[in-house]
């Protein structure tokens, strides 16, 4: 399969956007392959943010511009790593052993831990937001759409899968990033970096240090609780990469 299939893949996976069908058959480990993509397609999401909220910030406050950012982001995925977040908190906050978490999880209704966790993480986004100046929100958005996009893939190396593969939600058999795609993506998420990097070095390396922080606190959390990963799981380190990443640029810049 073509590298530009793979791109396409993680487009039609983590976005909303019309992507044109895959030509021909798709291969079993296809999740994988394009995940090096990831923080690139990420970048692509925090870009139009940006955008969305340097025009919002001349017509409202920063706080509604904060708002409209962070739904935007929330509207081109599908709230797709939104709901990894509150599903996996519902499952690790409900469930008591490992069957019956995971049996949560794969539950579409939402219960009241994962309601509380979703309703903080989109708070503390939007906050941070707002207590940067507009051009430090867009670069920051771009930023951390890209970094947080690496966090799963990164899990994926240390972590096996310890959910039901029947009962997966897409089709995909288990296989790790190659160490060349980790390279590439890496090389994603530093480009994406560069623009905060150039209004603050520190800014970027301490969201990088508490977005890193966050999600292998829930990695740990997950391998403890259910033995590995699940997709719920890698959208929720998704989420808290991001939300730590946020917080620690904010907390240097404001």
């Amino acid at each position: 399969m073509s590298e530009r299939e793979h791109f396409r893949h993680a487009l039609r996976f983590l976005t909303v956007l019309p992507v044109r069908p895959a030509r021909g058959a798709i291969a079993p480990d296809w999740l994988t392959r394009c995940l090096k993509y990831s923080p690139l397609v990420g970048a692509g999401i925090g870009a139009v943010a940006a955008v969305v909220l340097l025009i919002a910030t001349e017509l409202w406050n920063e706080t509604i511009a904060a708002m409209l950012a962070v739904a935007t982001t929330i509207a081109l995925t599908g709230a797709l790593h939104e709901d990894g977040f509150a599903d996996t908190f519902d499952a690790f906050g409900g469930g008591f052993t490992v069957e019956k978490r995971l049996a949560i999880m794969k539950d579409s209704r939402i219960g009241t831990y994962g309601a509380l966790a979703l309703g903080l993480d989109v708070a503390l986004r939007i906050a941070a937001l707002a207590a940067l100046t507009p051009w430090q929100g867009a670069a920051a958005l771009v930023a951390a759409h890209a970094a947080a996009r690496a966090a799963p893939a990164w899990v994926m190396t240390r972590l096996g899968y310890s959910g039901d593969v029947s009962a997966m939600k897409v089709a995909y058999a288990e296989s790790r990033p190659r160490a060349d795609e980790l390279q590439l993506g890496l090389i994603f998420v530093l480009l994406a970096l560069l623009p905060l990097a150039l209004i603050s070095a520190l800014a970027v390396a301490f969201g990088v240090v508490l977005g890193a922080a966050a999600a292998a606190a829930l990695a740990l959390w997950a391998r403890r609780l259910i033995g590995g990963y699940t997709g719920d799981v890698l959208g929720g380190i998704e989420q808290a990469f991001e939300i730590g990443f946020l917080l620690g640029v904010a907390a240097v810049l404001s």
